[in-house]
């Protein structure tokens, strides 16, 4: 008898369910959401458990590794899907959505989820520090300029984040009420700026050791931030079968939707890692702005813009650029600006 054992997670505590392959409930459960409390209520159970699922969240990473350490087959399942399925039953309790999941589970009706390595979530987490922090000081910059605008100071908006505590603290400072209220801001600023630098730096230092970053920012536009933020979010090359499939899998394709004579393209999907998508668009940008030697990438690009526009020609190369960065990794190779350099 093969038995499938369901996890209904939230934050506090786990519902589960064990059923065996014809479907009927042998064992439920609740449980804290502790990996030792979770296999403490599996290992009590008499039968032979063939595989451990539960939707992804917020938990996904302590889960899997905690339970795969102990043996288990651990299937993460795609969040979409399983609300879509649930969403059947008339009245949603956590009870019931552990049955849900074990029924799924059962018949195979799930997209596997995959979970990233404890290095992407590494990078992950620098990357996200060093978002947090810029933002931050983004927002107590817009701040005091729009107290300053009260008093008539109008800063200039095309200087960078260096030079402004150097533009604004001399202002501050010849008037005693300014300086009261808001050379604090102006010190938290600073503060966080200097953190942020910092950020830079580690994230800098973290791409240039790694070889698989160096090698894909031979690419033009690609820098230490959409290197890292593309090697983190992928994670494992050979997950994906064919280079074209990154590009549907970061949201860069058009969504569709097609209903008998109707056939409606429309702008593209934003499924996947947000970040990922950002950092894609920016580099594509900078390909097409900033790199001044040419590729067959900028070449194709700015043919398209002439046609399309520049927003839909930097998309169409962002998504190019997905499929070229996988291919380099997949292969070893660095980016080749010319066809003499493929051909050989």
């Amino acid at each position: 008898m093969t038995y499938y054992a369901a996890l209904d997670v939230s934050l506090r505590t786990v519902n589960v369910c064990i059923v065996n392959d014809a479907g009927d409930v042998k064992f439920e459960a609740k449980v804290v959401s502790e990996v030792e409390d979770i296999l403490t209520c599996l290992d009590g159970f008499e039968g032979e458990i063939s595989q451990v699922g539960f939707e992804a969240g917020v938990l996904t990473q302590y889960l899997t590794y905690g339970l795969q350490a102990a043996g288990y087959e651990v299937v993460c399942m795609e969040a979409r899907q399983v609300k879509a399925a649930l969403s059947a039953m008339r009245n949603k309790t956590d009870k019931k959505d552990a049955r849900g999941i074990s029924q799924i589970l059962r018949t195979g009706w799930y997209s596997r989820v995959h979970v990233k390595s404890l290095e992407s979530h590494h990078i992950r987490a620098l990357l996200s520090s060093r978002k947090a922090i810029l933002n931050k000081c983004l927002d107590l910059e817009n701040k005091i300029r729009g107290l300053l605008k009260v008093f008539g100071v109008k800063l200039p908006s095309n200087r960078g984040h260096g030079p402004f505590d150097e533009l604004v603290r001399g202002t501050i400072e010849q008037d005693p009420a300014l300086c009261h209220a808001l050379l604090p801001l102006l010190e938290a600023r600073l503060v966080l700026y200097r953190t942020f630098l910092e950020m830079e730096r580690r994230a800098r230092k973290m791409a240039q050791a790694d070889a698989v970053c160096r090698r894909l920012m031979t690419a033009p536009g690609v820098g230490i931030i959409t290197a890292l933020t593309f090697k983190a979010t992928v994670d494992d090359p050979a997950r994906f079968k064919r280079s074209r499939t990154v590009e549907a899998h970061f949201g860069l394709t058009p969504r569709r939707f097609q209903s008998g004579e109707m056939d409606n393209m429309g702008r593209i999907a934003k499924v996947g890692d947000a970040d990922v998508r950002t950092t894609l668009y920016v580099a594509a940008h900078a390909m097409s702005t900033r790199t001044t030697a040419w590729s067959s990438p900028k070449a194709w690009g700015m043919g398209l813009i002439k046609k399309k526009g520049r927003r839909r020609a930097v998309v169409a190369v962002a998504r190019k650029l997905a499929v070229i960065l996988h291919r380099m990794w997949i292969d070893g190779t660095d980016f080749r600006w010319t066809t003499e350099a493929v051909s050989a």
